[in-house]
């Protein structure tokens, strides 16, 4: 196959992370011409309502495998944090990314990190997830949705609407952004546990053998690992975005993989979550072990909640 073809959003992000891959797949497969298809998605048209009252993260990606589909792309890049565990038919997660900074961060330009921020702050973010763990430390804080591309986001917080914003680490560092705003603060692990796949690409393809085969060669064995747990994990709860759920799976230098999660209601009054360790080699079990322990304390009823309370928001 000489030409192939991959579906991307218009945001810098986006083209940012598709002209990456072009760059490696064209590398890896000497003689592979590789262009690129911007495709406009309901996620990038609706930018008035937070996500969670209009289907989550999945409208980002809905006429992108549209295309794919229709045989007018062969490949899609797409944030794994973004991607649903279920594959239209048709389509496969062909490959897993070397993984990012999977933390996520805070951007001021006054306030250095969380404990810094005054009683009252105004935070940016469109992610449950996130809100929870916020409103779990610091319930004094004034949370606020926060929508559109990552420049826009930084620039809202820079006209002052928002004290500070949270965003991947991922997205900044790829974007080199890290020196445009004044206080740019990794949150640890401890403090906020991030979305399962967070810091990953997601090579999402037609399921043809000379494809997936192509798009293989982007496959990350750790990655692959740590995204399998946590994706595993969100599968059984059977969670989205429309519901706060939080998960990281880490290999360690010695082979065995921790594992942190956290899910509760967006206002973080009840919270449930473990932190394990356990075997590389059972990466295929660890994550539906862990989220049937929390099923077993009541936690697909705790998500149902949390989705009322996000849908009334």
């Amino acid at each position: 196959m000489k030409n192939i073809t991959i579906a991307t959003r218009g945001s810098k992000l986006a083209l940012w992370q598709s002209n990456h891959i072009k760059s490696v797949l064209e590398a890896q497969n000497p003689g592979l011409s590789v262009e690129l298809k911007i495709v406009i998605t309901s996620g990038d048209k609706i930018l008035d309502v937070p996500l969670a009252k209009i289907g989550g993260k999945g409208l980002f990606l809905k006429e992108i495998e549209e295309t794919m589909l229709r045989g007018e792309a062969h490949i899609a890049v797409h944030s794994l944090k973004d991607v649903p565990t279920e594959m239209p038919p048709g389509l496969v997660l062909a490959a897993i990314t070397e993984r990012e900074d999977v933390r996520d961060a805070l951007l001021s330009e006054n306030y250095a990190d969380i404990d810094a921020l005054p009683q009252k702050a105004v935070v940016g973010t469109s992610s449950l997830r996130r809100r929870m763990q916020l409103e779990r430390v610091r319930p004094d804080l004034v949370i606020k949705d926060l929508r559109g591309n990552v420049d826009t986001r930084i620039r809202k917080l820079k006209e002052g609407q928002y004290d500070a914003i949270v965003l991947a680490s991922a997205g900044i560092n790829r974007l080199d952004l890290v020196d445009s705003v004044k206080h740019v603060y990794p949150i640890s692990l401890f403090e906020m546990i991030p979305a399962m796949g967070q810091g990953a690409l997601g090579i999402q393809c037609v399921d043809t053998p000379e494809i997936v085969k192509i798009a293989k060669g982007l496959e990350d064995e750790y990655s692959r690992i740590e995204t399998t747990i946590e994706r595993d994990f969100v599968e059984m709860l059977e969670g989205g975005c429309q519901v706060p759920i939080g998960i990281n799976a880490t290999v360690m230098e010695n082979g065995d993989v921790i594992i942190k999660s956290t899910l509760g209601l967006p206002n973080g009054f009840e919270v449930m979550g473990e932190t394990k360790l356990g075997r590389r080699e059972d990466y295929e079990t660890l994550g539906k072990e862990m989220a049937q322990r929390l099923i077993d304390k009541g936690a697909k009823e705790l998500l149902e909640r949390a989705e009322v309370m996000a849908s009334q928001q």
